[in-house]
């Protein structure tokens, strides 16, 4: 059994995040090379699964305990899929560096969207402790 060590959780505008897709500077500075192919493949649910994405990115950063700051970014955020569908989560420059710091061993995460609204919580989990648990 391992402890947890971050929690994240965030909601994203479907629209929002539709808008910001028809500009190429923020394509390239949020999403990795993988999920803007990953995002081209989806056709017309493209906006839908690059809100949830953006939701991940940023629920990711809360788990860290950074935000966007301290040299975390999206672009080193990267939501990757499974075969079976299932979302997994690459880490990479600053962002990894303190998943490390933190000691953290596996970043857990579940996407929802619906509409105008995508959702993304994220469980960052740690070795196990040797400290008792509260009543």
């Amino acid at each position: 059994m391992s402890d947890v060590i971050g929690v994240g959780v965030d909601l994203c505008s479907v629209p929002r995040i539709a808008r910001a897709m028809e500009r190429e500077h923020f394509m390239r500075r949020v999403y990795t090379q993988e999920e803007r192919a990953y995002l081209k493949s989806r056709g017309k649910s493209a906006p839908q699964s690059a809100a949830a994405m953006f939701a991940a990115k940023e629920a990711v950063a809360k788990a860290l305990g950074t935000g966007f700051s301290g040299g975390v970014a999206p672009g080193q955020i990267g939501v990757t899929h499974e075969e079976s569908g299932a979302p997994g989560i690459a880490l990479t420059g600053a962002a990894r560096a303190r998943f490390e710091a933190l000691g953290g061993t596996r970043v857990r995460i579940s996407l929802s969207h619906e509409r105008e609204i995508a959702a993304a919580f994220v469980v960052i989990d740690g070795p196990a402790g040797n400290e008792e648990e509260a009543p």
